[in-house]
């Protein structure tokens, strides 16, 4: 089986090194990596090269992107900056974070998850964040979610979903869409991951709009979005964040990301989840 990865880094100087060496010491070694020097101003290139001249799978391209902070769309063009890189002749892409210290074992164990089952779409484990002094797994998502961070997909589910959508909640729609084209997701809670700069407490108000516009994009409505926004707003601890939502929701005149069809599978497996947690 074999695994392409793309890295998207921007100033990662002081974490890139670790992830690199973790993927490089895999006992099942990726065939090749990507890391894409998403216009970083720090030492990220240096760190890069280092790789670069010491691995034959290991390359470096870069990208030049604009300085502001726009979740969901940044790092998605990053990623086909370097998916473009790539030949076809992989079995599991993977769009892993440049901050990750992954165990020796990790795709090893991605493997065997995917031959578990020819149904299994997207496969992954679970990020660990330093508290105190242990290493304990993140709360932001459930157990059937694979975080952004370190996302795997089977080739041909990767191109039945249309690859990643540029978006914010990208990574929550490509699992939306791949329960809807028939794909099982499957999570092993003993892959755990050191996230060695863990996600912030939250955006600014321009992430708000911009998950509220996600929102309208994959078809969930009004209603659904309010829920989903207020849902949001709890979690962060900022009722400013329902309000942007909703006028993000409001204001957005782009196009849909899915199809009728797959906005209707979206919203009825949304409110199944709703009715399952509340009943």
């Amino acid at each position: 089986m074999r695994f392409y990865i793309v890295i998207p880094a921007h100033n990662e100087e002081a974490h890139l090194a670790i992830t690199l060496k973790s993927l490089a010491n895999q006992t099942l070694l990726p065939a090749r990596i990507v890391v894409v020097n998403d216009n970083s101003t720090d030492r990220t290139e240096d760190v890069l090269r280092e790789f670069t001249d010491s691995y034959e799978f290991i390359r470096g391209v870069s990208n030049t992107s604009t300085p502001d902070h726009l979740p969901g769309s940044k790092v998605i063009e990053a990623f086909y900056r370097g998916f473009s890189e790539l030949d076809d002749d992989y079995d599991v892409i993977c769009k892993f974070d440049a901050d990750l210290e992954f165990p020796p074992d990790y795709l090893q164990k991605l493997k065997h998850l995917f031959e578990s089952s020819d149904t299994v779409g997207m496969a992954g484990g679970f990020c660990t964040v330093l508290r105190k002094d242990s290493w304990v797994r993140e709360s932001l998502t459930n157990t059937d979610h694979i975080r952004g961070a370190l996302k795997a997909y089977r080739k041909q589910c990767f191109e039945q979903i249309g690859g990643l959508k540029n978006a914010m909640g990208w990574d929550t729609i490509d699992e939306l869409l791949a329960r809807f084209h028939g794909w099982e997701l499957r999570t092993d809670i003993g892959m755990e991951v050191r996230h060695l700069k863990p996600t912030g407490a939250g955006y600014a108000a321009v992430a708000g709009r911009m998950q509220g516009a996600a929102f309208r994009r994959m078809r969930y409505g009004m209603v659904l979005t309010s829920v989903a926004a207020f849902k949001l707003a709890v979690k962060k601890r900022d009722p400013g964040y329902f309000f942007n939502c909703m006028a993000g929701f409001l204001m957005d005149r782009s196009a849909y990301l899915v199809t009728t069809d797959e906005g209707k599978f979206i919203r009825n497996f949304r409110w199944k989840n709703i009715c399952k947690k509340l009943f």
